[in-house]
């Protein structure tokens, strides 16, 4: 993803009151996909008005700046239910939940409990409980994807 666009995207996020969650680029180069997923910071649940809000105000902006071509697709929503997880602050959030968790740390995908964060400053490491019981503690730059698990 171009820094560029997404310093963007989070100066204009930061006046409204809300984080980004996760910018994807998606579609061909002809028309391009921007996805956003937002969170608000007062920490009440996104609506479709926020969504409406953060689509017409990034929507100026990135056709001021002119950072992606005249066509493409602005696509705004909630993290939904399985939310990413990239920062350190995102783990700390959901201390006891569950996430799926993509890792070489775990051999792989697993589904385990978040128990905490430890460090800080780029070298945190997430603590997690295994389905066997076991703790885990991983560099969260050795975390290739994780995502909050839906459970019924």
């Amino acid at each position: 993803m171009n820094e560029a666009l997404q310093s963007l995207v989070i100066e204009e996020l930061d006046g409204l009151g809300y984080d980004l969650v996760e910018l994807r680029a998606a579609g061909s180069r002809a028309r391009p996909t921007l996805q956003l997923r937002i969170d608000r910071r007062d920490g009440v649940p996104v609506t479709v008005s926020d969504c409406a809000l953060v689509s017409r105000a990034v929507e100026a902006k990135l056709e001021t700046e002119k950072k992606v071509g005249a066509e493409y697709v602005l696509e705004v929503s909630s993290p939904g239910i399985e939310r990413p997880l990239h920062r350190a602050a995102d783990w700390r959030r959901f201390v006891g939940h569950r996430a799926s968790v993509l890792s070489p740390m775990l051999q792989g995908r697993a589904e385990v409990e978040i128990l905490g964060v430890e460090g800080s400053d780029g070298a945190e490491r997430i603590v997690v409980r295994t389905a066997l019981g076991t703790e885990q503690r991983i560099a969260l730059a050795d975390v290739k994807d994780a995502r909050l698990a839906f459970t019924w």
